[in-house]
């Protein structure tokens, strides 16, 4: 594994390369970072040249001053890092909140995405009922301010439903800074990305529809009706993409590495 950093307005991106062949950039859904796909590169380094980062501001990606951060923001940062490894012609996975960042990625930049796949991302916005998720992500919010990140992710749990299947992770040292730094990341991203992820993005469904036959968004098998599953139902129509069930829940990516990423190749036409 490679690590290095890029500076970026604003900021200083780290980010990790694996293996040698196309550019595959998988983008972590909140709190996680770089090393929430560890599974998939294991699996997937062996023929794509594996790439993720730490979003700003999380982890050690490290940021001037503090601030709300927007989906296009991150998909900016995702965009100048491609071009920094000088990758024009990416292969894009983004998972949950990183599922929205690569949408927008490839609105803005579709010059440099050839395939996205996006699994659930949680664009509450897209929904008939979005007032009802955005009066919830209120609650979480004002819950983490009286109550803490416990209290917080408890509220948001309750509304999102029975979606992460237990994950059996190994007891290492690198496992062990990961999961100090999820819960260090945890009140960041209540904080200042809930609500501008969910509630307030609406992905650019006119710029992707020319695009469509370049996105597939994945459900997993197991997610069911529950809500994290629900915008990437609404967006398939939409935009009008394949929509394909995946392995597992909501968490697939991380639970089931190795059959995810037999499908994820799939799902990018390989």
């Amino acid at each position: 594994m490679r690590s290095g950093t890029i500076d970026v307005p604003g900021a200083r991106l780290y980010h990790e390369v694996r293996g040698e062949g196309p550019v595959l950039l998988a983008l972590p859904g909140g709190p996680g970072d770089a090393a929430v796909y560890d599974g998939l590169a294991d699996v997937l380094s062996d023929r794509f040249t594996f790439v993720t980062l730490d979003p700003r501001g999380y982890s050690r990606s490290v940021v001037d001053v503090r601030a709300e951060h927007t989906v296009e923001v991150a998909a900016d940062d995702a965009h100048r890092l491609l071009l920094h490894l000088g990758a024009r012609d990416a292969l894009v996975f983004g998972g949950s909140a990183g599922a929205i960042v690569g949408m927008e990625l490839l609105a803005r930049h579709p010059e440099t995405v050839r395939r996205l796949v996006a699994h659930e991302p949680p664009a509450f916005a897209v929904l008939p009922d979005a007032d009802e998720h955005r009066a919830m992500t209120d609650e979480v919010v004002a819950a983490l301010e009286s109550d803490g990140p416990m209290a917080a992710f408890g509220r948001f749990a309750a509304a999102i439903g029975d979606v992460m299947e237990p994950r059996e992770m190994p007891q290492t040292e690198r496992v062990r800074s990961m999961l100090e730094r999820q819960t260090a990341n945890a009140p960041l991203m209540l904080r200042y990305e809930l609500r501008s992820y969910t509630t307030s993005h609406q992905p650019d469904v006119e710029a992707l529809r020319p695009l469509a036959d370049r996105i597939v968004l994945g459900v997993g098998e197991r997610t069911g009706d529950n809500l994290p599953s629900r915008p990437a139902r609404v967006l398939a129509d939409q935009i009008g993409c394949d929509l394909r069930l995946f392995p597992g829940a909501h968490n697939g990516p991380t639970a089931r590495p190795e059959t995810f990423a037999a499908h994820l190749i799939t799902a990018f036409g390989l």
